[in-house]
């Protein structure tokens, strides 16, 4: 075993590392390739940026290719990602000439890397047209869908849905985010890489540095929401629940977050963020860029309370970052968020300004419980939400694709 196994065996448990191995060992020789449109900024970014080094440190000949848009192109994936999440409208035709003219570009740049491919995993819609230009592939296509589909633009779904159930299988990361679809459907949550900057546990000096550094005194507790500046991330929701507490409770508000290359609203939506939060000197609005993952960390760390107030969400791995630093976490009841919060055991689900309001007052003002339930917190993600256990189901899944016929149960 090497020693980076041997340092996740030390997070996870040798038993669970030496299943991976073994669940390796039936891949080895096939070729897997990520496919996604952007290389970071976004939940999809991190985990392959830990998923492809573990894979091939367990042997498997494991690539990442991002494919690459101009901005009609990326304005019509905002537009599709928006849509799938309930937005109404439609697209307009020039995007769709973009959406579709960029991946035939893409396929004819990949071709070489995807066609003799094994396994090919393509995420989210972005890329997903890409598996219409390869009539001659030669191994399993599967389409990750990152987000939440629970209740989509019916039209642009049907738009979405010609590009992708041609596809071997697809994942999705809750039931309720299933849609009809003509192949296997399997339910997997994504995870946290507990070796990452981002997750490693800091000494109480760096955090305070951090924080020194970054102009945000300790004198009270900090309330802190980490994400991108998204809509759905709800943070002029997140500014509105704090003037509410700090009625109540002496507290800082930080926001702190960047964009992602494939988001051309996050400006907009920055801007709104700093225009609410201009005058009080307790709101602290931090655009980081896309490799801060040890300032964010110390942020994580030094907070009293994490929030993740999202209206839609996919899955949140913001929320499993700060449940995994021991912080209850105040997240939207929505989408995988609701698979991460258990209310009143590792945190509170909440639905509007003012009940984000009272679980910030409640948290602080027990703080006995807001330590129980940190501890909670930790734990819940070990068992649940962490890399090692993400890849083992993504190879078996694959595994079970040449599997015979209702024989790919036993792999899942």
């Amino acid at each position: 075993m090497s020693e980076m196994l041997k340092k996740y065996g030390e997070v996870v448990g040798f038993h669970a590392m030496d299943s991976l191995m073994v669940i390796a060992d039936m891949l080895r020789g096939k070729k897997i390739v990520h496919v996604n449109s952007t290389k970071e900024g976004g939940g999809v970014a991190e985990i392959l940026s830990s998923m492809v080094p573990l894979s091939k440190e367990l042997g498997l000949d494991v690539s990442w290719e991002v494919i690459e848009g101009n901005p009609d192109f990326f304005a019509c994936t905002k537009t599709l990602h928006n849509s799938l999440q309930g937005m109404p409208g439609g697209l307009p035709e020039q995007q769709i000439e973009a959406y579709v003219e960029t991946n035939r570009t893409n396929a004819e740049k990949l071709r070489g890397a995807l066609e003799d491919a094994d396994y090919v995993f393509i995420h989210d819609p972005q890329p997903a047209p890409l598996l219409g230009y390869f009539p001659n592939r030669k191994g399993k296509w599967v389409w990750r869908c990152h987000i939440d589909v629970s209740a989509p633009n019916r039209s642009v779904w049907r738009f979405v849905k010609k590009h992708v159930e041609g596809y071997d299988a697809s994942i999705f990361s809750l039931p309720d985010f299933a849609q009809t679809l003509p192949h296997p459907q399997f339910l997997i949550t994504p995870s946290i890489d507990p070796l990452s900057e981002k997750n490693i546990a800091l000494p109480k000096s760096e955090v305070a540095k951090t924080y020194e550094e970054l102009g945000i005194p300790m004198d009270k507790p900090v309330i802190l929401q980490v994400s991108r500046f998204d809509r759905f991330k709800d943070p002029l929701g997140v500014i509105e629940s704090y003037r509410i507490a700090r009625e109540h409770v002496d507290i800082r508000l930080v926001l702190a977050g960047g964009g992602a290359t494939d988001d051309p609203e996050s400006g907009e939506v920055l801007a709104r963020v700093q225009e609410a939060a201009a005058g009080d000197p307790d709101i602290h609005v931090l655009l980081l860029p896309a490799d801060a993952h040890r300032t964010i960390n110390a942020l994580q760390s030094g907070a009293a309370v994490v929030m993740q107030k999202s209206t839609k969400e996919g899955f949140g791995l913001t929320v499993t970052e700060g449940l995994w630093k021991k912080k209850p976490v105040i997240g939207g009841d929505v989408g995988g968020i609701r698979l991460q919060i258990i209310n009143r055991f590792n945190g509170f689900r909440v639905r509007s300004p003012e009940g984000a309001a009272i679980r910030i007052r409640y948290l602080l003002t027990h703080k006995w419980k807001r330590e129980r339930m940190g501890v909670n917190a930790r734990q819940y993600v070990l068992e649940n939400f962490l890399l090692t256990g993400q890849l083992r189901r993504y190879m078996s899944l694959l595994i079970s694709l040449n599997s015979p016929n209702g024989e790919w149960e036993r792999w899942i």
